[in-house]
């Protein structure tokens, strides 16, 4: 990877909506080649991981997850049940994480009891030939975390600015903190960066402080084919999906493709597809840029791997905000997400290690404002 750093002049990152690495990847452990293996090192399922449902059963995962109608109730990921899933019980002293409450949780989503084990789906890596391609022919992380237990905007705001200021649920805030973004840090220092949006009706989920009268940082996703094409494509790139079905130009409809409970996750495979191809399509592109597919967080949806503890950025949200009657102090992540990252010098099945690895290596989202600051600002720590 080396000789693709000396080449590397674009880094893009595309953020995909709440599913969980197991829900997604899960599944590539389970794949056989000549009786053994094929995947030995991708830290998935092993068919035999449960939680208990409502009625005391213990319920196993299932390769049966649907591209769209079976979480039609949608799965909790606000602080308070995400803090379930994980803890498998309400606050109590004691209590250790066991990811075994994710039945429990959906349970609480007006669902059936029957439903509710929905939560424990995983698809069979054919069902997702994209993902599953581009895991398998790339790099994927075994332990690429959400930032913090909790939903979207909070997540989201790590990925942009390396914190939520202590935020943890969806409400929108002004950041008052002297913390630019990594866009902000990008053009002062005369380099380049954009968030590409879908469309004005499908408009971008980032936080409201993102604006700050700044139209130049943003554009759509017909823009980002369009530089593509061009050669103009800015040296940071962030990329968001379709959030809503809305209709198109012509009268025709636009689907969702942000794969969100219960949009339907073959329009996010086309998303995905449609964002690679546009890169690789482009062989000066293609040799000089380096793309990561994420998602924000894990909607709710079972993985049996425990967060990791992790540093304090120094805030510190109130029990009155988890909802949980405790305090978080922004000391542990959140659940397990898919993240594959993609580039013609990685060696085709790389698999980073996480945390079942003593070696291995922890991520999370404020890990690409940090790498892209540390690629294209090396001295900005240093400069006043």
């Amino acid at each position: 990877m080396t000789i693709g750093l000396s080449h590397l002049r674009h880094i893009v990152v595309v953020m995909m909506e709440n599913r969980s690495f197991d829900h997604m990847l899960g599944g590539l452990s389970l794949v056989l080649e000549g009786g053994k293996k094929k995947y030995p090192q991708i830290n998935g399922l092993t068919g035999n991981e449960s939680n208990p449902d409502t009625a005391g059963n213990m319920i196993k995962v299932q390769p049966n997850a649907k591209y769209q109608g079976q979480l039609d109730h949608d799965p909790d990921h606000h602080f308070p049940g995400v803090d379930l899933q994980i803890f498998g019980s309400l606050p109590a002293p004691g209590r250790v994480e066991n990811m075994q409450g994710f039945i429990k949780s959906y349970a609480t989503q007006g669902t059936s009891v029957a439903a509710s084990r929905a939560i424990m789906s995983y698809f069979p890596p054919d069902k997702l030939p994209v993902l599953t391609r581009l895991a398998t022919e790339y790099a994927v992380f075994n332990g690429w975390f959400s930032s913090i237990p909790g939903p979207t905007i909070c997540n989201r705001a790590f990925a942009h600015y390396g914190t939520s200021f202590g935020n943890v649920d969806m409400n929108l805030f002004y950041i008052q903190d002297p913390i630019p973004s990594i866009y902000e840090r990008m053009i002062q220092a005369g380099h380049t960066a954009k968030i590409y949006y879908y469309d004005q009706q499908s408009s971008t989920m980032e936080i409201v402080n993102l604006l700050k009268n700044q139209p130049q940082i943003f554009g759509s996703y017909k823009q980002f084919i369009a530089d593509c094409d061009g050669n103009t494509l800015p040296q940071y790139c962030f990329i968001e999906p379709c959030y809503n079905d809305h209709p198109g130009p012509g009268g025709g409809q636009i689907i969702a493709s942000d794969q969100h409970p219960d949009h339907d996750v073959r329009e996010g495979e086309k998303f995905i597809a449609n964002t690679y191809n546009a890169i690789r399509t482009n062989q000066a592109l293609w040799e000089t840029t380096a793309l990561l597919v994420v998602y924000d967080e894990h909607g709710g949806i079972y993985d049996h791997v425990v967060p990791p503890k992790c540093e304090s950025d120094d805030y510190s949200s109130p029990p009155e905000k988890t909802g949980t009657g405790e305090a978080f102090n922004f000391n542990r992540l959140g659940v397990r997400v898919p993240a594959i990252l993609i580039s013609p010098y990685i060696p085709r099945g790389t698999v980073v290690s996480g945390p079942e690895d003593p070696n291995g290596v922890i991520f999370e989202h404020a890990s690409i404002p940090g790498t892209v600051t540390g690629f294209f600002l090396k001295n900005f720590d240093k400069r006043t």
